[in-house]
């Protein structure tokens, strides 16, 4: 096996079998700020397998987004199905959040795309790749120089990245995803004329 294998692995057994390590990280991170620069990812083998490389332009965020807020505020007028509905229907999910706001701390980078990392009862961490769109090491390398394209400019707020085409529905294709492409709303406009 190699060693991506091994980290793989690691990574998904139970953090108890840590011991009071993985509590301290928790503790470590809540005390920074919402946004951190770190200088190598977590998760290595995830890193790579979004596309990170270590090489300057490229840019590791550790995010925080808080969590919760889901449950519909109490509304008593009227008998309306919608109003009977406790939690609500979320059009993002943390992971796409957490990338807008990596995103907008570095304005002169496109996210990549990131994964999990770790959640308490109030947070949840997630670690973000960005790449410096401007960087002449990024414009060489041939398998991110896509991103420098203007066609790709704001991808996390676009829902371009995976987390944002989860949310966005496009994961599923064929049929019961007939309304998802080109868009939602696209969709809606064309069954209503």
């Amino acid at each position: 096996m190699s060693l991506y294998k091994y980290l793989k692995d690691l990574w998904k057994a139970p953090k108890k079998n840590l011991g009071d390590s993985w509590k301290e990280h928790l503790i470590e991170w809540r005390r920074e700020p919402v946004t951190t620069r770190i200088a190598k990812p977590t998760r290595l083998d995830r890193a790579r397998s979004i596309g990170y490389k270590a090489k300057q332009g490229i840019v590791v965020v550790r995010q925080r987004v808080m969590r919760g807020g889901h449950m519909r505020p109490d509304e008593m007028g009227g008998r309306r199905p919608k109003h009977s509905r406790q939690k609500m229907v979320l059009d993002k999910n943390y992971q796409q959040v957490a990338e807008e706001r990596a995103s907008k701390a570095f304005p002169n980078c496109e996210a990549l795309g990131s994964y999990y990392l770790a959640k308490d009862g109030k947070h949840a961490w997630y670690e973000v790749i960005l790449v410096d769109r401007a960087h002449p090491a990024i414009k060489k390398d041939k398998n991110l120089s896509w991103i420098t394209q203007d066609k790709h400019k704001g991808r996390a707020f676009r829902g371009k990245t995976t987390a944002g085409r989860k949310s966005r529905g496009l994961m599923n294709k064929g049929k019961g995803a007939e309304k998802v492409r080109p868009s939602k709303k696209a969709s809606m406009l064309r069954r209503q004329y």
